[in-house]
């Protein structure tokens, strides 16, 4: 009876340990999606902010009318 409960008890931590290998990679693997995840959003606020501003210039440009060029 006893070797069945330490062959079990061993079964049981090596489980154990396997689960925690699974659960670092887990995390490791969710530590660097939401770092891509940050720098894509940033990048995302960049580009709207440079359409902003873009389109800012552009309707101002249109209030302004017509510049006359001097050839």
């Amino acid at each position: 009876m006893k070797s069945q409960i330490e062959a079990r008890l061993q079964e049981l931590r090596t489980e154990y340990d396997a689960g925690v290998g699974v659960m670092n990679d887990l995390q490791k693997k969710q530590d660097e999606l939401r770092a891509t995840l940050m720098r894509i959003s940033g990048a995302i606020q960049v580009l709207d902010e440079l359409l902003a501003a873009d389109a800012a210039t552009a309707a101002s440009d249109a209030a302004a009318g017509p510049r006359l060029v001097a050839s």
